[in-house]
């Protein structure tokens, strides 16, 4: 098992390749199965991001010749998942029609199901288009990255190892607008960020997916780092706060359009803002668009965000 990229370590996309190479399986309760290990993280959990890219993985490695593209995905994290371990997703075919497909996925461990999700399929035909646009932001390249924010900083729950994992552990670069919110909550404490994402390096090719399939994996493998910091932001809680517990609850996303080759392997900024807090949860809402202000994707998810 790889450990994140730590001081003297150079990070690369390796991790993401990692979790979403699948190795075929023999089902065991539905049409199609599949195993995949769940990366390392400094947590007790695996990181979600693994599930949903994997699931995402699965599902899109059933409809490899169709002419469909995933379009949208609904997930629900029913149990922590180990780390380290392998979770075997089950894709059951609900419907092959001419202009859409339906799949759904259920990942177990240990014997139980852990994670569940419904994925869709389109072919897609001519339409009117509409996208909404990018805020304004600041050139990412005038940004500290995680590893240069952290390099002196220290305190709350953070140890070496999430440091470590914060700074390069994560396949992606991140620079956060206003500030991180790793050990304080840096710039006031509104409902909305935004965060440049890009790979370390050049994302690698994973054995059964496309080009295209490996780069909507990839979406959403990365969108679930960030997505509930809105709502930590505005209730003044950072990641390092002692007492925070945070854990994944539901997720839905839209991928709106495929992105062109190397697009993901440049700079994508992920807009994104609190929609919700309450009753110990929070919904927060992310947008994807290209550097030139193409909307590719749109995330919504619900978390449990417990502060003792």
């Amino acid at each position: 098992m790889t450990a994140p990229a730590g001081h003297g370590a150079v990070p690369t996309s390796e991790m993401f390749a990692a979790a979403v190479t699948l190795k075929e399986a023999e089902p065991e309760h539905h049409d199609v199965a599949f195993t995949a290990v769940t990366q390392p993280c400094p947590w007790p959990k695996a990181y979600g991001g693994d599930l949903v890219a994997a699931a995402a993985a699965a599902a899109m490695r059933t409809v490899p010749e169709s002419g469909k593209t995933l379009h949208s995905m609904h997930s629900y994290f029913m149990r922590p998942a180990d780390i380290g371990a392998e979770v075997r997703y089950e894709v059951e075919v609900l419907r092959d029609g001419r202009g859409y497909s339906t799949r759904q996925v259920r990942g177990y461990q240990n014997g139980r199901p852990v994670y569940v999700a419904l994925a869709s399929f389109a072919a897609g035909e001519p339409s009117g288009t509409f996208a909404v646009r990018p805020p304004e932001a600041p050139d990412p390249d005038t940004l500290p990255s995680s590893a240069a924010y952290l390099e002196e900083r220290s305190g709350g729950t953070m140890t070496q190892e999430s440091k470590a994992y914060w700074s390069g552990g994560r396949s992606f670069d991140m620079r956060h607008v206003p500030g991180p919110v790793y050990l304080t909550v840096d710039g006031d404490p509104t409902p909305h960020q935004a965060v440049w994402v890009k790979p370390y390096d050049d994302l690698r090719p994973v054995e059964g997916l496309t080009r295209t399939q490996r780069d909507l994996a990839a979406l959403s493998y990365v969108c679930d780092y960030t997505i509930l910091e809105p709502v930590l932001r505005v209730l003044g809680l950072p990641w390092a706060q002692p007492g925070l517990v945070t854990a994944s609850l539901d997720h839905a996303m839209w991928f709106h359009r495929a992105p062109g080759e190397g697009v993901v392997d440049n700079w994508l900024l992920y807009a994104q803002e609190a929609v919700s807090a309450g009753s110990g949860r929070g919904v927060g809402l992310g947008r994807f668009f290209t550097r030139d202000g193409e909307h590719l994707a749109t995330v919504v998810q619900e978390g449990m965000i417990r502060a003792s």
